[in-house]
């Protein structure tokens, strides 16, 4: 049976993304069916399945990573998402960005993937930005609980950065790259580092077309998913500090530890 409410008030202590909105009362009999597997979860109940309908997070990017982070925090009941992309869907998008379909294709992404989202979760409030994510509209940043960066070129991911950084949000990273991937979070207001500390020089390819191993972005995409619950929940060990990497072809996974740049320009006075 589902976890029941209980009359004391959370506790939020250790919480990142913490809305004084919440309240455990608020999950309708029809939302309490739906997550049932969650409620279940002791780490979870009904008081954290209340702390993802009142946490909000931004999504820069509705590719290969946007995809599996967007089905899988609209599913997980993330009460509310920002969506933000500038392109339109391709046929070549297709063989990675599982959000979209063949009927979106020449569709703007943001509107292809509210689609499917709404078609998946009625409960999740979806804003849409179909714009690119620039200086001019970074100030976006300071209307959501947590950052996801899901973009592909490292332009994106320093200005998303320096957003970040000014408006004290976690940045979910991921990337991908032929065979590889990675993830972390970068915060330094929660005493880890920021994306340039560990990213200070563009990677040699940057800006150019690569090949992608059509189902990495799935994993990457979802490790990120997974970090974004846990910071809004409070549960687990999380990626602050930390940089995953995964080679498919080897299976295997290498976690490195991170160190803050006392000299970042960023946020070296954070």
């Amino acid at each position: 049976m589902p976890a029941t409410a209980s009359s004391a008030p959370p506790d939020t202590t250790g919480y990142i993304c913490y809305n004084q909105s919440m309240n455990p009362n608020a999950i309708s009999p029809e939302e309490l069916a739906r997550y049932h597997r969650h409620l279940l979860l002791p780490g979870i109940d009904r008081n954290g399945q209340a702390r993802l309908k009142a946490a909000s997070v931004l999504i820069i990017g509705l590719g290969g990573l946007g995809s599996p982070n967007a089905l899988y925090l609209a599913a997980a009941g993330v009460g509310h998402l920002g969506l933000m992309d500038a392109d339109i869907v391709t046929e070549t998008n297709l063989q990675r960005q599982v959000v979209h379909s063949e009927a979106a294709l020449g569709e703007l992404k943001v509107a292809s993937a509210a689609r499917r989202l709404h078609e998946l979760n009625r409960y999740c409030r979806l804003d849409t930005y179909p714009a690119r994510f620039t200086e001019d509209n970074a100030a976006i940043v300071g209307e959501y609980d947590i950052i996801i960066d899901a973009t592909d070129n490292f332009t994106a991911r320093t200005l998303i950065n320096r957003a970040c950084v000014a408006h004290r949000k976690p940045m979910v990273y991921g990337a991908v790259y032929h065979f590889d991937g990675q993830c972390s979070i970068f915060a330094p207001h929660l005493s880890a580092p920021c994306y340039q500390c560990v990213f200070s020089q563009p990677p040699r390819d940057s800006g150019e077309e690569i090949g992608v191993f059509g189902v990495l972005p799935a994993l990457i995409g979802s490790l990120q998913a997974t970090e974004t619950l846990k910071l809004i929940l409070g549960i687990g060990q999380n990626m602050l500090g930390k940089l995953v990497i995964y080679n498919a072809l080897d299976l295997t996974f290498q976690t490195i530890q991170l160190r803050t740049d006392p000299t970042c320009p960023v946020c070296g006075s954070a």
